[in-house]
């Protein structure tokens, strides 16, 4: 693994700033350019036909390859649809997974391996059926099949998969914005950067609160700033519980992510003032079929929620889950989604 940190590095640096590498890579960006176009003219001009639920679907997504921060967002937006009245579902790809020809339709606390980590965090975080299949068209059909009194999906993911007709579309960006601003591979960009004049509204994850001024509600698209605020920790290895700031001012707590970008779950803690002695950035999605902290001496090491899914099996005392809850510079954000989900009139199943 450490081996290939150097090549990731430099990828990371050429896709955010520019250079040789990225210059060089430009033919194949202008190939994937032309796949884009496309693929979006095809169902536009009608030769290839999405699927259109019978109940609103809100696609949350990005174009920035990676984790940017939709799972926290979809959380947070499934929770805020319940409190206004609606039921809501969950549709992902269940990236990781085997799954056959059909999809796979669960609630409450899900097996990661059967469901994917972000579905099983988002099923437990929230109590809201997920459905997971690569082709989200058949995953929103067995969710409604599954639970007809679902009222409104929500896509984890899936901006690029236009087989899913949507209603809303909500982009997940980071500080990063669009990086170099090219398409992969010369850049970290899945789709062009106008792509985001299209979208109904563009949620930066700034990862902690600084105070930063919201901008207009009027703004189209809707831009929010978003943060995440760390609740309580839970010890993974018996349910213990203790708050964050306990663990400030202690020597030798390490913390490890397998996320999309581990620095933004350090630079959290150490927000709360905990002096992190080690981290462990593992890659996006770290399965945990060994343990990765026999290298960690460290009494006490925090990791993601998104990460806890897969410990448990451990068995390792010293882990503890640090969850986070997503906070928003606009706090009309969800009254105006759930508004404009009310202005979609009702349709008939598909």
């Amino acid at each position: 693994m450490s081996a290939s940190r150097p090549k990731a590095s430099l990828l990371a640096r050429q896709w955010q700033h520019g250079g040789w590498l990225s210059t060089l890579l430009r033919p194949l960006s202008a190939l994937t350019a032309r796949v884009v176009a496309r693929k979006r003219a095809r169902y536009r001009d009608g030769r290839a036909t999405a699927y259109r639920a019978p109940v609103p679907v809100v696609v949350i997504g990005n174009i920035f390859v990676g984790g940017t921060g939709k799972t926290p967002m979809v959380i947070a937006t499934v929770q805020a649809l319940r409190a206004r009245g609606y039921t809501p579902g969950v549709v992902s790809r269940g990236y990781g997974v085997k799954l056959g020809p059909q999809p796979r339709v669960g609630q409450g606390e899900l097996e990661a391996a059967q469901f994917g980590d972000e579905p099983a965090l988002i099923a437990r975080a929230t109590g809201a059926p997920v459905s997971v299949h690569p082709r989200r068209a058949l995953a929103a059909q067995a969710l409604l099949a599954a639970h007809p009194r679902v009222d409104v999906i929500v896509s984890d993911d899936g901006l690029q998969h236009l087989a899913l007709a949507r209603d809303v579309e909500i982009v997940v960006q980071d500080p990063r914005g669009i990086g170099n601003g090219r398409l992969l591979p010369a850049g970290p960009l899945r789709e062009p950067a106008s792509r985001l004049r299209e979208v109904d509204a563009v949620i930066t994850n700034i990862g902690v609160p600084d105070g930063r001024a919201a901008p207009p509600a009027d703004a189209r698209p809707r831009q929010v700033a978003m943060w995440l605020e760390p609740d309580d920790a839970r010890q993974i290895e018996g349910g213990a519980r203790r708050p964050l700031a306990a663990f400030a001012g202690q020597p030798d707590v390490a913390a490890a992510a397998g996320i999309g970008n581990p620095e933004r779950f350090f630079a959290t803690l150490r927000a709360q003032g905990i002096a992190l002695a080690a981290t462990l950035p593992l890659p996006d999605h770290h399965d945990y079929a060994r343990s990765p902290f026999q290298e960690l001496a460290a009494p006490i090491i925090l990791v993601t929620s998104k990460d806890a899914i897969k410990c448990a099996a451990l068995h390792d005392a010293r882990l503890w889950e640090v969850p986070v809850r997503a906070g928003f510079s606009d706090p009309q954000l969800f009254d105006w989604l759930a508004q404009a989900l009310r202005q979609r009139a009702p349709r008939q199943p598909a």
